[in-house]
């Protein structure tokens, strides 16, 4: 409840507190109110034909329970959080608790990793229990993007093609899964031109990589590439350095076709892989970045 305002932090406390006061004041009030009873010692109240409610009080060991849920009540509130912003004297939060069980599991496993640990991520890829290990880290982390074949979708990549944007040795792996990894690219319309300019060199943009395209509108195109060469070079083969696409390779992570492209074009894309240094320690990322780089490395792998 970090978020709250004092006066919701107040009314929250407020609320509880008030709430708890009154179920204590029912009891007592109920507990030495006399109901209307026949001379039977009924209620009057009959179902089925002969079922009569009798107008007997609770046990006094059943009203205690309910008392002694109150007083229980009070002292969580005391040692817990449950009044607003109030910690409570224990200190404890979930969020707490849960790094305190990642830590326990952390340094249960930590003998195993650190064997991995000191081996080349080249070395780790060939380990059959590392990469066993690395598919649950990449199941549990990484497949919500990716996919759980690491193929990609749209507009996440495909992590077994050896197309990297910013590069695959598994020094830079390691450090996107640690640090994340942004990339932009800006509307580009205004550079380029018209309307016409820009479905142009989208025709041009087909044209690199061998696919489908009107030559003539390409040819027009072309001049207007000099906008993009900046970043994805004169020749369309990108820059990894900067993380920008090779437009040569016919592999489309935004969608394929003239409407794609122009979009781009107009629109720009910015893409962000979340950085996982917070979940996962050091040695979980050495094994998670050569489990990824094996996934492209296969037959390299092999031949090793």
């Amino acid at each position: 409840m970090s978020d709250f305002s004092n006066f919701w932090a107040i009314y929250v406390a407020a609320i509880t507190i008030v709430s708890i006061a009154a179920c204590l004041l029912l009891l007592i009030l109920t507990g030495k109110s006399k109901g209307i009873m026949s001379s039977d010692n009924t209620t009057g109240h009959v179902w089925d034909g002969d079922l009569r409610e009798m107008n007997n009080p609770l046990p006094r060991w059943w009203a205690w329970l309910f008392v002694i849920t109150i007083v229980f009540a009070f002292v969580y509130l005391a040692l817990y959080p449950g009044l607003g912003t109030y910690a409570g004297k224990l200190g404890w939060t979930s969020t707490g608790q849960h790094q305190a069980e990642v830590d326990k599991g952390n340094a249960e496993v930590a003998p195993l990793y650190a064997k991995f640990s000191a081996m080349k991520p080249e070395d780790v890829a060939k380990d059959a229990q590392a990469m066993a290990i690395g598919e649950r880290l990449f199941m549990n982390n990484c497949a919500q993007c990716h996919g759980s074949d690491a193929r990609g979708n749209k507009g996440f990549p495909n992590l077994t093609d050896n197309d990297w944007l910013g590069g695959g040795t598994p020094e830079i792996i390691k450090a996107d899964i640690t640090n994340g990894r942004i990339g932009i690219m800006p509307p580009m319309a205004a550079a380029v031109g018209t309307a016409d300019d820009v479905k142009n060199l989208a025709q041009y943009v087909l044209s690199l990589s061998g696919s489908p395209h009107d030559s003539v509108q390409a040819a027009l195109g072309k001049e207007k590439f000099a906008a993009c060469a900046a970043c994805h070079g004169i020749d369309g083969k990108g820059n990894q350095a900067l993380g920008s696409a090779n437009l040569t390779d016919n592999i489309w992570l935004h969608g394929y076709g003239e409407a794609a492209i122009i979009a781009m074009i107009n629109g720009g894309k910015t893409n962000q892989m979340p950085a996982q240094a917070d979940k996962l320690t050091e040695a979980q990322i050495h094994v998670l970045a050569s489990y990824v780089w094996g996934l492209s490395n296969k037959s390299g792998i092999a031949a090793q």
